[in-house]
């Protein structure tokens, strides 16, 4: 069984905002693969489901960004899983907007809900879909930026973004992450 999660905030005021891209990666995967992601439990909206003839799980935290590690760690703990088994699907704002950058493990590099997750699991190893939001502007506050919402000329690119990031969870799920980094960890 493989576990697919991906990071935001819950409550409508966070629907579109680029903190919440890791959530738009879970509903496109679910989207594709007709899985309902709507059973409340392990402080999470959760959806079971097959991708590729493979058993997975598909995760959105609801304990916020910032604590993000204590829903996965209860989800992982009620499976008996490990890190190995599972993707985390987040926005990474030095990237360009729509750009990926696949991992099989890594530190946090700034990222509140990473961090997180790390300190509850106690290791960096474990796999990621960072989905590049663009680079905060130098007049903006960091917070103010992640909880901004894509321009019309991002739109596009966001939407191949969660293509792509959807196409990448679907390849570790069949054991192929390193083909995914491959095809997805260049330049657009």
């Amino acid at each position: 069984m493989k576990f697919i999660i991906g990071l935001g905030n819950p409550t409508a005021q966070y629907v579109g905002t680029r903190h919440n891209i890791g959530f738009d990666a879970i509903t496109r995967l679910a989207d594709d693969h007709r899985i309902s992601v709507s059973e409340k439990k392990h402080k999470a909206l959760c959806g079971k489901g097959m991708i590729g003839g493979e058993k997975v799980i598909l995760v959105k935290p609801q304990t916020y960004m910032n604590l993000s590690g204590e829903s996965v760690r209860e989800v992982l703990d009620f499976y008996k899983a490990g890190p190995e088994d599972m993707i985390v699907c987040y926005d990474d704002i030095s990237l360009a907007s729509g750009q990926l950058r696949i991992r099989e493990k890594g530190s946090a590099g700034g990222h509140n809900g990473i961090k997180n997750i790390i300190a509850h699991l106690g290791t960096e190893q474990f796999a990621r879909v960072r989905i590049g939001v663009g680079e905060k502007p130098a007049d903006w506050d960091l917070k103010d930026y992640v909880l901004g919402r894509f321009s019309a000329e991002e739109e596009p690119l966001m939407r191949d973004a969660l293509a792509d990031a959807a196409r990448a969870c679907e390849m570790f799920v069949a054991e192929e992450l390193s083909a995914a980094m491959n095809l997805f960890n260049r330049k657009k």
